[in-house]
């Protein structure tokens, strides 16, 4: 499952490369005003006196982005109970890592807007990894990098995501509807008794939790959290009428990967990553809020992610997964760096796309995911593997 997991996170991060230049090239040439349209173009549901009106750039973040924290939450549902963060041995060096991975960054974020009013919104941006990049990366290193490492990173990311997940509900909430709130609450105990009770129907699961969605889009809290609240409730283990043993999380999870990898994501690059290089300077890239992320990516992620293990390693919490080095694990710690998806959304969340940083905030999440990619890349190439003979398999 792991290698398969691997595998399939790899290609989707050469996919999300292409996209982001695509978009690139379409927000600073001559196709500009179609591309801006198409971000804006009015979408609306109405059912009754029930009424979503959005423009497409926020169906995809508030609606296609619920669908992948739902996956999110899948994957951590899974890991925690049976897989690679099911023990405390297990969860202790990428829990560590992914601690200091979230905290420095942000503290370097915050020392350089501290006092900033506005400005101190973005802290949570340079704590994210986006985990198809990194993984992306580490395939194309082969056995160079051993699977320790590739699990190590990916039990990190899911951590990570966590971490994303808590942030989101602590800090970039709305005033709040009580109204929605209420339904949102019925509709979770409403999940929770089916899951208690056995219920096995996924369409039974799924349109609860459409409820569930609406009720937090309209409630002032991030329409993505329902994804992750609705994960959670899935059954892991179940029984059919003829009482054979099935997972419908891990079938979900296993139905929704290529959805996300290949389409959500893809699509959430395509419309966030259309940085207008024309109208950002040189002035505005050394302003406080990109150089935060910048700097928060490239240096506070490293620095968080190895100084943090090798704490815990030094201390005897924890140990180097088998078969690498340490210059090994700084490699995969640089590519922690590589924020873009996850850190895109963030920083829709905290300035709202108010533009008011002329898309330098954005241009710095795209620089700080380049350098640390092609360092952290470059790190692991040119180092020696500790076993030169690991077993292809393991790739």
């Amino acid at each position: 499952m792991i290698r398969s997991f691997i595998h399939k996170e790899s290609t989707p991060g050469i996919l999300l490369i292409i996209v982001t230049v695509i978009a690139l090239l379409l927000q600073n040439s001559d196709f500009s005003t179609y591309y801006n349209s198409f971000l804006h173009t009015h979408v609306e549901i109405r059912f009754g006196e029930l009424q979503i009106a959005k423009p497409l750039i926020l169906w995809v973040n508030d609606g296609l982005m619920a669908i992948f924290f739902f996956l999110i939450g899948l994957e951590v549902k899974r890991e925690v109970l049976e897989g690679h963060l099911s023990s405390l041995q297990q969860v202790a060096l990428p829990g560590i890592a992914a601690i200091g991975g979230m905290l420095v960054p942000a503290l370097v974020f915050v020392a350089f807007n501290q006092g900033e009013g506005f400005a101190m919104k973005g802290w949570a941006i340079p704590t994210a990894t986006d985990i198809a990049f990194a993984l992306g990366i580490l395939s194309l290193l082969g056995s160079r990098v051993p699977l320790s490492l590739k699990i190590f990173l990916m039990a990190l990311a899911i951590i990570d995501d966590l971490g994303a997940i808590v942030i989101i509900a602590l800090f970039y909430t709305s005033e709040l509807s009580t109204l929605s709130i209420v339904i949102a609450s019925v509709s979770l105990v409403v999940l929770f008794i089916m899951n208690r009770m056995g219920v096995i129907s996924r369409a039974a699961y799924i349109v609860v939790g459409i409820i569930l969605w609406v009720s937090v889009l309209k409630s002032g809290v991030h329409a993505t959290l329902a994804g992750v609240a609705l994960a959670f409730m899935i059954p892991l283990n179940s029984k059919d009428k003829e009482g054979n043993h099935f997972s419908m999380s891990k079938e979900m999870e296993h139905g929704l990967h290529y959805w996300v990898a290949f389409l959500i994501l893809p699509l959430f690059a395509f419309v966030n990553a259309g940085v207008d290089l024309k109208g950002i300077s040189v002035n505005e890239m050394v302003g406080s809020v990109p150089m935060g992320i910048m700097f928060g990516l490239f240096v506070g992620k490293q620095v968080g992610v190895f100084g943090f293990s090798w704490l815990a390693i030094k201390l005897g919490w924890a140990k180097l997964p088998t078969s690498s080095t340490w210059i090994q694990l700084y490699g995969v710690a640089v590519l922690t760096g590589i924020g873009f998806t996850m850190s895109l959304f963030v920083d829709s969340l905290a300035y709202n796309d108010t533009k008011l940083y002329h898309f330098a905030d954005k241009l710095a999440i795209l620089l700080g995911s380049f350098f640390s990619g092609v360092v952290g890349y470059m790190v692991l190439r040119l180092h020696k593997p500790k076993n030169t003979t690991i077993n292809k398999e393991s790739i």
